[in-house]
């Protein structure tokens, strides 16, 4: 088994995964003829009934990416988990460079040269960047006290690897997504691992994020890092891996050459059926103008913003993270105070930084971070459900288990959320369950506005469908519908006008007719932008 260096003698990732070219040969660093260095042989897992994985195969070679790739549900993230020592598999065996090991601890994988990236960041906010960075494998001066200045320099020179401006002693509280999930990446880059694991890395990323991101990537590659590359995004799979493995109800179905794929077969693997439309955009008429906003300013965030929502209609709102997106999405919904403007529904200002007066005017925000924002995580499927409407369910003060249960129940069956029990805590569920639960928490209000944030961040590609068909059916009731996304498919198929914001103002408006990829990209870059 791989021992780990110590931290003041570590260099990077890159430099440090030299050793291991040995392993690799070719061209680009593809493998040819190569003993894995990391093989699962009939892995096998269950939760009580649920039979999470069933002989699942897997094998990671030095110098290649592989994709791992299925809807929520497939296994994945407990496949991950089995990577990163966190669950033990009940049956199967884990080998590196051949020899059989036992991941019992994270420390275990960690020591073994694997290094995770969730797709959920995992900070502790109180911490700084650097100290979250170096947890555990802090540079020790003498008597053994933490050299700070040495943490601070060495996550300098990662976030300098990494092409982001990061504060190595800013708190990791308030750390958007994004940078959240940059933390993870840098944490991973200063592991002495050989194995990389990345869970859904680019979920909360833009482009030019994600591309800085693939270059680290391909770099890890050539040196010859073995990565497991985790993404609902098909474009990305297809950009960066040499083998793709599918997973369906936690089995593997196949392992094949990228190139010898299409992404309509991997579809199919993964879905056991033919998805005919990820976009089900439905045209309709827009109605009367349901959200206003009126120059809506927060100090260094935002400045005069301004634009209205129809009824029927979904509107974008696009650019690069960073840009002020969300800050809005959370300024209109009364979560964060403006400095300036109004926000009307119906023609009726909303009281500022008031939630409950925009519950009750009918808005409903559907936040970007569904585990910290969205839900709460030790808590039932079934009362997260009906959080919004305890009110509703209550008789003299008092919420009785049956009327919660029945609400919840509708919903669950109207989203097809997959539950073995409504009674399980919602982190029980995979992410696109999780992301159709707080699609009910709030849906079960009768929204009149439905502010989406990210709505399909991290969900496969069958649960992206059957929300984006359930936006397109909400607008077709009258709903107006407010959508953040980064991913700009999703913007360009879903959208009757779409929003671009860049560095915190409103740069343009863009009918559906003209918007194209460039037009976006232009006006969420700075070079673009006249209505």
């Amino acid at each position: 088994m791989a021992g780990q260096r110590p931290i003041d003698r570590q260099d990077d990732l890159i430099y440090g995964l030299g050793h291991l070219k040995r392993f690799a040969c070719g061209v680009g660093g593809h493998v040819i003829n190569s003993p894995p260095i990391l093989e699962l042989r009939n892995i096998s897992k269950s939760f009580g009934a649920v039979q999470a994985l069933s002989n699942v195969r897997l094998e990671l070679h030095a110098g290649e990416v592989h994709a791992l790739v299925g809807e929520n549900g497939a296994g994945k993230s407990t496949l991950v988990k089995t990577l990163a020592g966190a669950h033990q598999p009940d049956a199967g065996v884990v080998l590196l460079d051949g020899r059989e090991v036992v991941l019992s601890s994270p420390a275990d994988a960690q020591a073994a040269g694997i290094a995770v990236i969730y797709q959920e960041p995992t900070l502790f906010p109180d911490l700084s960047v650097a100290e979250n960075i170096f947890m555990g494998r802090q540079p020790l001066r003498r008597l053994r006290r933490i050299d700070a200045k040495a943490c601070r320099t060495r996550a300098v020179e990662l976030f300098d690897r990494l092409g982001v401006p990061l504060d190595p002693d800013r708190p990791a509280r308030g750390l958007s997504i994004a940078d959240q999930q940059l933390v993870e990446i840098a944490k991973a880059l200063a592991l002495d691992a050989r194995i990389l694991v990345m869970d859904e890395p680019t979920a909360a990323l833009s482009g030019v994020e994600v591309e800085r991101l693939f270059s680290v990537v391909r770099s890890l590659q050539e040196a010859g890092a073995a990565v497991l590359f985790i993404s609902h995004r098909f474009d990305e799979v297809f950009s960066l891996s040499r083998r793709i493995t599918v997973m369906r109800d936690g089995r593997w179905v196949s392992t094949d050459p990228a190139d010898a794929l299409t992404v309509d077969e991997v579809v199919r693997r993964m879905v056991g059926r033919e998805v005919s439309a990820l976009f089900p955009k439905t045209d309709t008429t827009a109605g009367a103008e349901r959200l206003v906003v009126r120059g809506l300013t927060r100090y260094g965030v935002f400045a005069d913003v301004g634009f209205t929502v129809r009824a029927g209609e979904i509107v974008a709102l696009a650019g690069l993270v960073g840009a002020g997106r969300s800050e809005v999405a959370r300024a209109v919904f009364g979560v964060d105070r403006y400095d300036a403007g109004q926000v009307l529904v119906d023609g009726r200002t909303l009281t500022r930084g008031d939630t409950a007066a925009a519950i009750a005017a009918g808005l409903a925000l559907v936040p970007e971070d569904r585990r910290q924002q969205g839900l709460v995580m030790e808590l039932s499927v079934e009362r997260n459900a009906t959080l919004t409407r305890r009110w509703r369910l209550s008789r003299l003060g008092l919420l009785f288990g049956g009327a919660e249960r029945r609400a919840a129940t509708i919903w669950s069956d109207r989203l097809q959320v997959k539950t073995a029990d409504l009674g399980d805590p919602v982190s029980a569920l995979s992410g696109g369950n999780q992301q159709k639960v707080v699609l009910a928490k709030w849906l079960s209000t009768d929204p009149r506005v439905l502010i989406v944030d990210e709505p399909t961040r991290g969900i496969d590609v069958g649960t992206k469908a059957e929300v984006h068909r359930l936006l397109s059916e909400l607008a077709g009731q009258g709903v107006a519908v407010l959508m953040i996304s980064s991913e700009l498919p999703e913007v360009l198929g879903m959208a009757d006008r779409v929003l671009v914001m860049h560095e915190g103002h409103l740069v343009t408006d863009i009918p559906r007719a003209r918007a194209d990829e460039e037009s976006v990209m232009l006006a969420a870059t700075g070079q673009g932008g006249a209505p």
